[in-house]
């Protein structure tokens, strides 16, 4: 498996956004080619994708003993085939699909550099196999070279996949309140 830090938009990467935008969030649209491009190109956020071994099988029935979530919400109906049909065919020596991605985003603020996992989610095909793991710590690890003080994430209680991996990966649950401001 490996995990790649984006510095381009593909169309490959908008088809991808396609298939895991919908299992991460029920009201999140794909994002267009140009959301993309726009995405991958700002300073200071940084992209990563996982892929699983080109090698490694990508349909549904790799799934057996999984936990259900990894690092993403529930799958949507249907997401999980359509993902499957992604990695099916996938031609001998070609790059295996995409599977799943992290956003860091990374700020100065006048306590230093910090920053922020947001976004995480793994194809349901591909939860349970390590993809979350190894996105999780990529970002920790560019994080810490970068110089960020901290790395920061929020994590549904019903996610509870999710925040066992990132008690693995080394978070600590802090005690704090969050607050959202919606626009009307």
């Amino acid at each position: 498996m490996s995990v790649e830090l984006v510095t381009s938009s593909t169309p490959e990467l908008v088809e991808a956004m396609e298939r895991l935008i919908p299992q991460l969030s029920r009201t999140a649209p794909a994002l267009t080619a140009q959301q993309c491009a726009d995405l991958v190109a700002q300073p200071g956020v940084f992209l990563f994708v996982f892929r699983p071994d080109a090698d490694a099988p990508t349909g549904a029935a790799s799934q057996a003993g999984s936990d259900g979530q990894e690092a993403a919400g529930q799958a949507s109906p249907g997401a999980q085939g359509a993902g499957a049909r992604a990695g099916a065919g996938t031609a001998p020596g070609a790059a295996a699909p995409i599977l799943g991605m992290l956003t860091l985003a990374t700020f100065t603020i006048p306590t230093g550099l910090r920053a922020w996992v947001e976004d995480v989610v793994v194809d349901g095909q591909a939860r349970g196999r390590g993809a979350g793991q190894a996105l999780v710590e990529a970002a920790v690890a560019h994080a810490t070279s970068i110089g960020a003080r901290t790395v920061d994430l929020t994590s549904r209680p019903s996610r509870e996949a999710a925040n066992r991996l990132y008690r693995r990966a080394g978070f600590e649950l802090r005690e704090t309140n969050v607050y959202r401001y919606k626009q009307s």
